[in-house]
């Protein structure tokens, strides 16, 4: 290696090294690739696409040209990037599904709202459109600083003129190193009502530019569901998170039935992937409320939702639909754009309103300088041809007779260089005395327009009413009148609440519990006894008619109570699965009683030694698999009855056949405890309880019949008594019978 490069070799450590490369590279993501200009709302490859369409003559009133022919120019003169990169900056800047005002008008398959890609470029063709030319005004007048490309070869603008409000109208999104920018699209007629209005009001606050910019404009519709103060929240610090909502409305339909029609869906939403989402959680039965989802859209968005029946309340359909699938959708809101000064920053929407129309200043400012130095051009060049007119015949003896007419012609009529050249360069046909008249007449009309300029340029007041007029030409021509808003803004909707059960399906079930402790569930309510199988040695101990949605109760001899979800329990023909594997039952415990509880009723729990208390059902619930203690039992004894009780009579009958009826509020409610003495006994235990309304009498089965005892005058007495022998007809099992309801 020479000497001379040995000697440049730097020790350097790696972190530093690293650091500087790292952040020159991050400092070159955010600056020339991923944010937006606040100027003209445009990233370098979008600026390069439009400068260079202009340079092949792709104005909106001429023809197409294919997009390769526009990539290859601006992949080699300006953004020495991919070419992919580059054709989909370009198939963006034409999707109307993705721009509010679409820069560059395509032709052939640009894509569509289902996510399918555009063809190859080698396919399409494309132009510019009106919006993209109004950015580009006045771009050969000086108005912006040009800088030269990647090898030095040309040039290109810095920043595009732009008299249309480009950033907010078509928003931007991109992801630079350690930042990133979402700014939301909006409607360019509310935005220049803004502008206006901050030009004719500079100290006006945020909250009074949301009088005209009502909030986002996206180009797929849909319904923001915001209130002001989330907005002004968001468009005062420039982040937020707003929810768009897809539009929908109710379709009548022959016989009662109806149907759901969306029009309209959330910005940035594929809808291909959407109906898959929704066709998903159908599948999964997350969706219960719906019954099918079809796509019956064409050039339009048309998306058809039938419900699972008649009965279905379609706000609640709505309300499940946007609370699991993306029928609605949050925009997060980062406007991070570069500044005047290129430096990366926040903004809210005053900040961008007033760096656009400072920007318009500039420009103005500029090109009338420009203008302003055309016409000192012309006039001197149209001076010089009135000196030809009034001194015709010698400026023709001049040009005739003289080697050197130049010199000669300035030094006779005191001609600048300028008007002398201009006065060789004329034709005969100039000469006449109409061209003379035309001369005058556009010399005084440049003069009255320098006039003007010099007085726009003195006085700050003239150049922006200038640049309002030609913001009300901007809306004039891009707003497309008071029915242009795309996006509906419908403030905060009150909150749909969508009960848990209407998410999940519900399926009936029948458990089936054994004598040995063995439990499933089959599907349907039509399940009969007789057709049951169990292992040898077993048989049927509780049979429970309720849903997948329910929760089961399980009461034990250890007076404990546990739930289990119904939807949790072994399903099929089997033999199930002992329930000792899903709650924590001791080795000598039992199932006593198995149903639903009801969080509304009442409930006697009993144990065998006659003791027992009023619980309310709500305090039945056990979510632990250890369940929860609610009757104490005594050695020896056991938990054996929980049962619903409605009347003003609990009757309780011993296992020696002694029947007690007292009232039943002489029974205490309690949430946890031993109990009070039902009735008393000297031999045995309790064989059951039963609660009834005094005035109907006792009932109670005997076989396939039903007895009702109304004179129970013998056996009224107190709480804790021994009790009588029972009417006769009482059944020789000693019990009641089967309960009205599936409790205990």
């Amino acid at each position: 290696m020479p000497d001379d490069l040995l000697g440049n070799v730097q020790d350097t450590k790696l972190a530093t090294a690293l650091s500087e490369r790292y952040l020159a590279y991050a400092l070159s993501t955010i600056m020339a690739r991923s944010l937006p200009d606040v100027r003209d709302g445009l990233k370098p490859v979008h600026r390069r696409l439009i400068f260079a369409m202009r340079q092949l003559r792709l104005d909106p009133g001429s023809g197409f040209k294919k997009c390769a022919r526009v990539v290859g120019d601006v992949m080699g003169k300006f953004h020495p990037h991919g070419d992919m990169s580059i054709y989909e900056a370009l198939v963006r800047l034409a999707q109307d599904f993705a721009s509010r005002y679409p820069l560059i008008e395509g032709q052939g398959n640009f894509g569509n709202i289902d996510g399918d890609n555009a063809a190859a470029m080698r396919y399409t063709e494309s132009r510019l459109t009106e919006v993209a030319a109004a950015l580009l005004e006045g771009i050969d007048e000086d108005a912006v600083d040009f800088r030269p490309t990647y090898d030095n070869e040309d040039t290109e603008p810095v920043v595009l003129p732009g008299a249309f409000p480009n950033l907010l109208a078509n928003g931007a999104a991109g992801i630079a190193v350690g930042m990133a920018t979402s700014i939301p699209p909006h409607n360019a007629a509310e935005l220049c009502a803004a502008a206006i209005h901050l030009i004719r009001h500079p100290e006006a606050d945020t909250a009074a530019l949301l009088d005209f910019v009502q909030g986002p404009d996206f180009p797929t519709g849909g319904e923001l569901v915001e209130d002001r103060a989330t907005l002004l929240s968001a468009y005062e610090t420039g982040r937020g998170s707003l929810r768009v909502r897809a539009r929908w409305s109710r379709s009548d339909l022959k016989g009662g039935a109806w149907q759901i029609v969306v029009t309209e869906i959330p910005y940035q939403v594929q809808k291909s992937r959407l109906i898959e989402q929704v066709a998903q959680l159908m599948a999964e039965r997350k969706l219960p409320l719906l019954g099918d989802i079809r796509d019956e859209s064409t050039e339009r968005v048309r998306i058809v939702l039938e419900p699972k029946s008649r009965t279905v309340d379609p706000d609640m359909l709505m309300a499940s639909l946007f609370r699991a699938t993306a029928f609605e959708q949050r925009f997060s809101m980062n406007m991070n754009v570069l500044d005047a000064d290129r430096t990366p920053r926040v903004m809210g929407l005053r900040e961008m309103l007033r760096a656009w129309l400072d920007h318009r200043h500039e420009v103005l400012e500029r090109r009338s300088r420009h203008r302003l130095a055309a016409i000192a051009r012309r006039l001197e060049i149209l001076e010089g041809y009135l000196a030809v007119f009034l001194n015709l015949d010698e400026v023709i003896r001049i040009i005739r007779t003289e080697d050197e007419p130049k010199p000669a012609l300035i030094a006779a009529f005191t001609l600048t260089d300028t008007q002398a050249e201009a006065i060789l360069n004329m034709r005969l046909r100039s000469l006449r005395k109409l061209e003379e008249m035309e001369i005058r007449k556009e010399h005084k009309a440049l003069t009255a327009e320098r006039k003007a300029l010099d007085a726009m340029l003195a006085d700050p007041a003239k150049r922006w009413a200038r640049i309002e007029t030609e913001i009300e030409a901007t809306a004039k021509t891009f707003g497309g009148g008071p029915g242009a808003r795309r996006t509906t803004i419908s403030g905060a909707v009150p909150v749909t609440e969508v009960a848990v059960e209407a998410l999940v399906e519900r399926e009936p079930l029948t458990v089936i519990l054994s004598e040995k402790g063995w439990i499933r569930a089959l599907k349907g309510h039509a399940v009969a006894e007789a057709e049951l199988k169990f292992k040898e040695g077993d048989r049927l101990k509780a049979l429970l008619r309720c849903s997948s949605l329910d929760r089961v109760t399980v009461f034990a001899t250890n007076g404990r109570v546990y739930s289990l979800r119904a939807a949790d329990l072994p399903r099929g023909r089997g033999d199930g699965q002992a329930i000792r594997l899903m709650v924590d039952l001791g080795n000598e415990d039992e199932v006593a009683a198995l149903f639903i509880a009801d969080p509304e009723a009442r409930y006697l729990v009993a144990g065998t030694d006659g003791r027992g208390f009023i619980i309310a059902g709500a305090e039945l619930g056990a979510e632990k698999r250890t369940g929860k203690q609610i009757l104490t039992v005594r050695p020896g004894q056991e938990a054996m009855l929980c049962r619903k009780v409605a009347g003003d009579h609990l009757a309780v009958i011993g296992q020696n056949r002694k029947l007690l009826v007292f009232p039943l509020e002489q029974v205490p409610e309690m949430a946890r405890g031993a109990g009070v003495i039902l009735q008393k006994y000297k031999d045995g235990g309790l064989a059951d309880a039963k609660a009834f309304t005094l005035a109907s009498g006792l009932s109670w089965r005997l076989g396939d019949k039903q007895r009702t005892e109304t004179r129970l005058a013998e056996w009224l007495g107190a709480r804790g008594q021994a009790g009588r022998l029972p009417p006769t007809g009482f059944p020789r099992s000693g019990t009641f019978g089967p309960p009205d309801d599936d409790a205990g």
